[in-house]
């Protein structure tokens, strides 16, 4: 992305306990200054959320090099907690597209909630993906930790990825067939 505007403040802290980590290292972007709202209107909930100690916090995932150059690497959304552990979907993601070579959106890694773990991994891939044994071979063979591989059981093929009008992909929707599958709705 570059360097923040002058008076703009961008700070990198761990997504859990909201410390600062040091350059190089991906976190949570929070961002200050006088281009950042206020808080949003009538609703203390909402910028009790957004607004934490003066920085608002972005939603993105990125982190600063040693001269202040930002790089946005992921959204937060697009996280799970598993066992206390944050596991980003892209990560996964990256890795079959990088076996399946190629660019068109045939997987989306989301996650459903798990009673033990907080959260549970599950791929959804349509029918120009590989087959779901093929792909839990490609991320089972990865150097992955095992906590970024999700079961056998959670690939799960649909007949499209769901994309938003801008063509980025709808996070909540995934989340809901995953949701609606898994518990048999």
């Amino acid at each position: 992305m570059g360097r923040p505007l002058p008076g703009v403040a961008i700070e990198i802290v761990d997504s859990s306990t909201l410390e600062p980590l040091g350059a190089n290292t991906e976190g949570l972007i929070m961002v200050k200054g006088p281009n950042v709202m206020a808080g949003y209107l009538k609703r203390d909930d909402l910028t009790e959320k957004a607004i934490v100690n003066g920085w608002y916090d972005t939603g993105d995932i990125g982190k600063l090099d040693e001269d202040g150059f930002l790089s946005i690497t992921d959204r937060l959304a697009r996280f799970s907690k598993i066992g206390g552990e944050m596991v980003p979907h892209l990560a996964i993601e990256e890795v079959i597209y990088d076996e399946l070579k190629t660019n068109e959106q045939v997987i989306a890694v989301t996650s459903i909630p798990d009673e033990k773990k907080g959260e549970q991994l599950v791929v959804l891939y349509t029918e120009d993906a590989s087959p779901a044994e093929k792909l839990c071979e490609i991320v089972d063979k990865s150097n992955m930790p095992n906590i970024f591989k999700p079961k056998r059981a959670n690939y799960i093929k649909i007949d499209e990825i769901p994309l938003l009008g801008s063509g980025k992909l709808d996070i909540m929707k995934l989340r809901k067939i995953a949701t609606e599958i898994k518990s048999g709705s």
